[in-house]
């Protein structure tokens, strides 16, 4: 069974920013190495589910022409639009996946600190959606604690082996930390090759 909403609820009941993702230097640098990790320059358009209250936003938005950012929880997406109503290529919305997935396709598409939360039924349909709404040659970006905690399911080695089962995507970067796992994969192109890196995009290789 995946955590429930009222879990989240709880949490945002307490504090506006109950992981203090604004405030802690942990939460900073790996936002900065998440961001650091992507292969393109500039992205078309990005989907960031779990936002919270936007912090990883703010840094999408630097090289996104386009971000779609969501949340489950009102107070959570009520923060990260005022966060980010100076950015006119931010939309943020009130959704729960994956039974609300937005529509359209994205070539950028960050999952931090979501997937742990959900069962293997719940996990293998958000990233058999997460596969078909990614571009060929888009960018999937997935981040996660390594600590075990009562409310995850996971750990975020442990989640590597279910990304790694994933038809189609190419495993392009792979961080590992004793506090969190940060994976870059590349959807594959039609003829099934994996996407360029980022020399061989400006000819040195």
């Amino acid at each position: 069974m995946s955590t429930p909403s009222s879990y989240f609820e709880g949490m945002y009941r307490e504090s506006a920013d109950p992981w203090h993702l604004a405030e802690r230097w942990y939460e900073r640098r790996k936002y900065d190495l998440t961001v650091a990790s992507l292969p393109r320059r500039r992205y078309r358009r990005a989907l960031e589910p779990a936002c919270s209250v936007g912090e990883l936003t703010l840094r999408l938005a630097e090289r996104c022409d386009e971000v779609l950012a969501c949340d489950r929880v009102e107070s959570a997406v009520a923060t990260a639009v005022a966060r980010t109503s100076h950015l006119p290529q931010v939309t943020v919305r009130q959704l729960t996946l994956p039974q609300e997935w937005p529509p359209g396709t994205f070539d950028l598409i960050v999952l931090s600190e979501v997937l742990y939360y959900f069962d293997r039924d719940t996990l293998d349909d958000i990233l058999r959606r997460t596969a078909s709404a990614l571009e060929p040659g888009g960018t999937l970006v997935t981040v996660h604690w390594n600590h075990p905690v009562a409310e995850h399911l996971w750990t975020g080695d442990e989640l590597t082996g279910v990304l790694a089962s994933v038809p189609g995507l190419a495993l392009l970067a792979d961080h590992r930390e004793d506090d969190f796992v940060l994976q870059t994969f590349g959807r594959a192109h039609p003829d099934g090759s994996p996407p360029a890196s980022p020399a061989a995009d400006e000819g040195l290789v």
